[in-house]
């Protein structure tokens, strides 16, 4: 198996973690959502970018951007319908500082 490329998000989030109000956390599942899942959601859904710009901000290939966007909407829809938590962490990338336009 190929080792996964590095992957550049703008910032970090911090330590963040959605759940719902109607379960303490420690009986709720959770759905971890990787830091590039995580910039992959902010620049396609808040940023509006087409696929093959936030691919280039992430500087990853289009399909693998496709991949990684497709699998953070899974993640997000069953965290909200299956009433589970949303974590914010992990995954192989780096944090980048503001891009020159």
């Amino acid at each position: 198996m190929r080792p996964k490329k590095t992957r550049w998000v703008k910032c970090e989030p911090g330590e963040r973690c959605f759940k719902p109000v109607c379960k303490p956390l420690n009986r709720l599942t959770c759905v971890c959502l990787t830091l590039d899942e995580f910039e992959a959601i902010r620049l396609a859904d808040l940023e509006e970018l087409k696929q093959i710009d936030a691919a280039k901000k992430l500087k990853i290939s289009r399909p693998t951007f496709s991949r990684i966007i497709s699998s953070a909407h899974s993640k997000i829809a069953d965290g909200l319908v299956n009433i589970k938590a949303i974590r914010i962490g992990g995954g192989c990338c780096k944090i980048g500082g503001r891009s020159k336009k």
